[in-house]
């Protein structure tokens, strides 16, 4: 299928801001260093952490290197290092003079500490005997109850189970990433101090995070401060989440125990914006950081009712009645937790869902933690080709199991590139399953009906102009682009390709770096699924990002409302070209979808969507109304007046078409749920479809 598209070298309004950062935390900025250790010049030296129990389920001790067996892809290993670590688990009341860390871990240390300090000090690595805990809360997510069910029952762990050999840090997720709120420390009154101000706070993720950009806002000038942010694209995905998850694992990578992170959070519901090669990659980092992750679901258990919950409004259809509505909220659920189980199952960690208790979760930890051994091999296979790397360990003797990681993947090399070597660089990220994702990259997709049964489904693909590298040529600043994409369909047959270079040319650097660069391009297919995966590379550093995703055209032949994606843009532009089968294209201006749904106030938002095969009066008439609600919580803030349509402005695709002009000016600065409201009168069908905006 040919790849429909042409270059697009837009700069479009990105509406980049600085978040506040959060009361009392630190940003974490880790020194990173190498993800595996190496040893002997250029031989990488792996370690995994195995856990040996008996049939009883009982840890076993006193074994010796030479019970055991390593092999790497079906292939023996030889191991250079070994030895036993085991943590006390002994609880016992509040120490006298509780022991402190020779030095931070997680904050950086003070330029006049690091002065005052004796160049005794050991190195923070030197760990052996201590238990390394992470409280780490999805703060930015969270309900005020489940936040302080969280902090509550931390707080139990720490007075009730926490021993003098267990170092615990308390870190959050919030709208600028992830927050140390509390260094590693056995100091219980010090804990307790900061899982009050993390569990403690009574506002709600999306009011916390309005209330930081409204702060922002307050007290800076757009128009001279500026510092470069990707969390506007972040705002409505997982990757911030799973980003802060990679810098904790890069923080501790270079502690040789075993670390482990106790994740508080109400699930990760998927959303056409994940990016899964950032769930691959975040997994990747905890692994060769010997981190494993337990998550916890703070929703706990919860009932699921045909109607809905109690704060909601029915949905008021057929689906209440014939147990689809009810399968669809376990489906919701369930996927809200896939992430969850992936970041536990493959760092070692186990995921605990479905129960009001969370005691279970440090029971595990502190028996996983208890008494393990250390393994250390250097891998025979030195090729960095990036590829994952399937870890066996066996022990000799019999009536054992042991538990470790699965594996890792292998480093990839990508320095001093040769012009020919390029294009297979760009082929290798694109097939690789763990590509690099350096280069913040976001991927947009929407669908319209252009035919019988076939739909053109347009690509947004933005890199933040902040991450792009210039120089300066002649009289402009300059820096190109390499993309590379595949669609594949769900026999992971390839349905669509996409490769450009796209070149940027600007007098001045510094205005682009305030925006967006996006690339747009689309494509005809029909209904199915897909997944859509592109890399994009900028050329003066040799930087790769990537972004993963599925694809989703529904079959609207059964729909009662048959209707297209909702597009939000701020931005027309001219079309270079008339593009017949792109919707987005009408008049000789081509509507720039948002892909950060972030618009500011001096900004408008123009909405599309197309209605199809609508109902028909005995005259031939249709008779459409919708209008576009703003909610903030459970109030309606702003509604467009009632638009009619009684004829099809696109009779040979048998499409109505809406096309809305909204003064972000109307609305006050803050998180909105917009709802599309669009009513079949003929038909007497209606569908109320819904998407998150923020407002500055």
């Amino acid at each position: 299928m040919r790849l429909r598209g042409s270059l697009r070298k837009l700069a479009a309004v990105g509406l980049a801001f600085c978040l506040a950062r959060t009361a009392g935390g630190a940003p974490l900025t880790p020194q990173r260093p190498p993800r595996i250790a190496t040893f002997g010049g250029a031989v990488s030296l792996v370690r995994v952490a195995v856990v040996v129990r008996d049939s009883n389920g009982a840890l076993v001790r006193g074994l010796t290197r030479a019970d055991f067996t390593v092999t790497e892809d079906d292939k023996p290993q030889t191991i250079e290092s070994f030895h036993f670590e085991e943590v006390p688990t002994e609880w016992q009341a509040e120490p006298e003079s509780p022991v402190a860390l020779p030095a931070p871990i997680l904050k950086p240390q003070p330029a006049a500490a690091q002065a005052a300090a004796p160049t005794t000090v050991a190195p923070p690595a030197d760990l052996s005997g201590h238990r390394m805990v992470v409280l780490l809360f999805d703060a930015g997510e969270m309900e005020p109850e489940q936040l302080k069910r969280a902090g509550e029952s931390a707080l139990r762990y720490v007075e009730t189970r926490m021993s003098p050999a267990d170092m615990v840090a308390v870190a959050s997720i919030g709208p600028t990433g992830l927050q140390v709120d509390q260094d590693f420390t056995p100091d219980r009154a010090v804990l307790r101090r900061a899982l009050g101000k993390v569990a403690g706070s009574g506002e709600s993720g999306d009011e916390a995070a309005l209330t930081s950009e409204s702060s922002a806002a307050d007290q800076t000038n757009e128009s001279d401060s500026f510092a470069p942010d990707t969390s506007e694209l972040d705002l409505f995905n997982i990757d911030r989440r799973l980003r802060a998850i990679e810098d904790l694992a890069d923080a501790l990578s270079h502690i040789e125990q075993k670390k482990s992170v106790i994740y508080y959070s109400n699930g990760m519901s998927g959303t056409s914006a994940d990016n899964q090669v950032e769930l691959r990659a975040a997994i990747d980092h905890a692994v060769k950081a010997n981190l494993a992750v337990y998550p916890v679901d703070t929703r706990g258990l919860e009932a699921v009712v045909p109607g809905g919950e109690a704060r909601q409004a029915s949905n008021a259809s057929s689906d209440t009645f014939s147990g689809r509505g009810l399968q669809n909220q376990f489906d919701q659920r369930i996927a809200s937790q896939e992430t969850l189980s992936a970041l536990a199952s493959d760092t070692g960690g186990r995921a605990f869902f479905d129960s009001n208790d969370f005691g279970g979760v440090y029971e595990r930890m502190l028996s996983d933690t208890s008494a393990y051994y250390v393994l250390g091999y250097g891998s025979s296979n030195s090729a960095q080709d990036g590829k994952f790397r399937r870890i066996k360990v066996r022990v000799g003797r019999p009536g054992l199991r042991v538990e470790h990681r699965s594996g890792y993947y292998a480093p990839r090399d990508f320095a001093h590139a040769r012009r020919e070597d390029r294009e297979g660089q760009l082929e290798d990220q694109l097939l690789s399953d763990l590509s690099l994702t350096d280069l913040p990259v976001w991927l947009q997709s929407s669908y319209f009906r252009v035919g019988d049964n076939r739909f053109y489904v347009p690509l947004a693909i933005t890199v933040p102009g902040s991450a792009i590298p210039f120089v300066r040529q002649s009289d402009k600043d300059h820096a190109t682009l390499d993309l590379i994409g595949i669609v594949r369909d769900e026999a992971h047959r390839a349905v669509a390709r996409l490769r450009e270079t796209v070149n940027i040319s600007t007098e001045g650097a510094q205005d682009v770096r305030r925006k967006n660069v996006q690339y747009q391009t689309g494509f005809v297919l029909p209904p199915g699924r897909y997944r859509a995966k592109v890399v994009v590379r900028e050329n003066e550093g040799g930087t790769f990002g990537s972004f993963e995703a599925d694809i989703v055209v529904p079959d609207l032949r059964q729909s009662p409302v048959k209707l297209s994606s909702v597009v939000l843009g701020t931005q027309l532009r001219q079309a270079e070209r008339r593009d017949a089968s792109n919707p987005l294209v009408r008049d000789g201006s081509e509507l720039v979808p948002s892909v950060t749904h972030v618009v500011s106030t001096s900004q408008p938002m123009y909405f599309y969507y197309e209605v199809y095969d609508p109902g028909r009066t005995a005259t031939g008439d249709v008779r459409l109304q919708t209008t576009i609600s703003f909610f903030r919580g459970k109030v309606r803030r702003y509604e467009t007046p009632l638009v009619e349509l009684t004829q099809l402005a696109a009779p040979d695709r048998k499409a109505a078409i809406f096309q809305f002009s909204v003064p972000a000016a109307s609305l006050k600065p803050g998180l909105y749920v917009c709802q599309v409201n669009v009513i079949d009168d003929v038909a007497g069908t209606f569908a109320f479809p819904r998407l998150a905006l923020l407002v500055r």
